[in-house]
């Protein structure tokens, strides 16, 4: 490549099908379409299509009209499947013939993502027999029940299993892209993007913060005082003894009650609030990642580096990196 040349955009489609949701068909333009290298060049090129290029009824009761037909899925590198509103993939299982082909040629030779209740489709056509997948934890139950040789996870905003992803809720389409565009292009990259688009470039926690819960008794003690405490002491070797000491309950209720006001286990919950902390020390301090171990509780770099990668993909140094420049070297 001459040194002028810009590199190849990584061709997007995004198949809107009868009854899309509308919200979700424009998240990988606002999204992949929006990345850019250090030189701003654009990293993806994004194009609608629906399966005849005609005009295609979305679940907001109005339709939308794409430039293409299916046949542009054919050079697609990435192929996103936003979600859909009914229709016989989320009734009985099935997709016409047609689209069933479709699909299974393309994922032969494309990426295939799918946002929300897109993922019905992939497993209407076969694509996520015996793979790991999630979707909007409101349909999980029918989704299990239409397709069990899926193995459905309702509690993740998104699964990546290579080659097909799957994501929860419209939102968690979001989370999806942004973790496609940090695989394929880095962290800093995806983080401008998602600054630009103010919101934040990785969500933690689960679907299950979002299930819709039974509220409390009034009267009744929750756990909220004991997180408050737990957020202060995080650099100490908190125990689910401990958290449940200061609440004033056995271990056993405690765990019901965290469990029912978070949708998390009080150790997941710790380790989610413990990388947040190295985060933001990370992103805004100098500290020594050593001492970013143990302020956050994780008493040594190689755990912080473990948790880290596990959350974000990142290993400490190259995340401060992002935020902070090149860390110079000890003389």
């Amino acid at each position: 490549m001459s040194p002028t040349a810009r590199p190849r955009r990584h061709e997007v489609a995004v198949l809107a099908l009868p009854e899309t949701m509308a919200y979700e068909v424009g998240l990988p333009h606002q999204f992949l379409g929006s990345a850019a290298d250090a030189d701003g060049n654009r990293l993806y090129r994004v194009r609608v299509a629906s399966l005849d290029g005609g005009p295609v009824r979305t679940s907001a009761g109005y339709s939308l009209l794409p430039e293409h037909d299916a046949s542009i899925l054919a050079a697609a590198d990435t192929v996103v499947v936003p979600g859909i509103y009914g229709t016989s993939a989320m009734t009985d299982g099935t997709v016409p013939d047609e689209l069933a082909d479709l699909l299974r040629a393309t994922a032969e030779r494309s990426r295939l993502v799918s946002i929300c209740t897109g993922a019905f489709v992939l497993a209407a056509a076969g694509l996520l027999d015996g793979r790991p997948a999630t979707t909007h934890w409101v349909h999980a139950a029918a989704f299990a029940r239409l397709y069990p040789d899926v193995s459905l996870d309702p509690d993740v905003l998104f699964v990546d299993d290579g080659d097909i992803l799957t994501s929860a809720g419209n939102a968690a389409g979001i989370d999806v892209l942004l973790h496609v565009i940090r695989r394929d292009h880095g962290t800093e990259v995806a983080s401008r993007v998602a600054r630009r688009s103010v919101v934040a470039p990785w969500r933690d926690g689960g679907q299950s913060q979002f299930i819709e819960r039974p509220v409390p008794e009034p009267g009744d003690s929750g756990t909220a005082a004991t997180r408050a405490w737990a957020l202060q002491h995080l650099d100490a070797p908190l125990t689910l003894g401990d958290l449940a000491h200061h609440a004033r309950m056995s271990v056993r209720t405690f765990t019901r009650r965290f469990r029912d006001e978070t949708g998390l286990s009080a150790s997941r919950w710790l380790v989610q609030q413990r990388v947040a902390l190295a985060r933001r020390l990370l992103e805004s301090t100098d500290v020594p990642v050593e001492r970013v171990a143990e302020q956050a509780g994780f008493g040594t770099t190689a755990s912080l580096r473990q948790h880290l990668h596990a959350a974000i993909g990142v290993a400490p140094l190259a995340y401060r990196r992002t935020y902070r420049g090149p860390v110079p070297h000890p003389m």
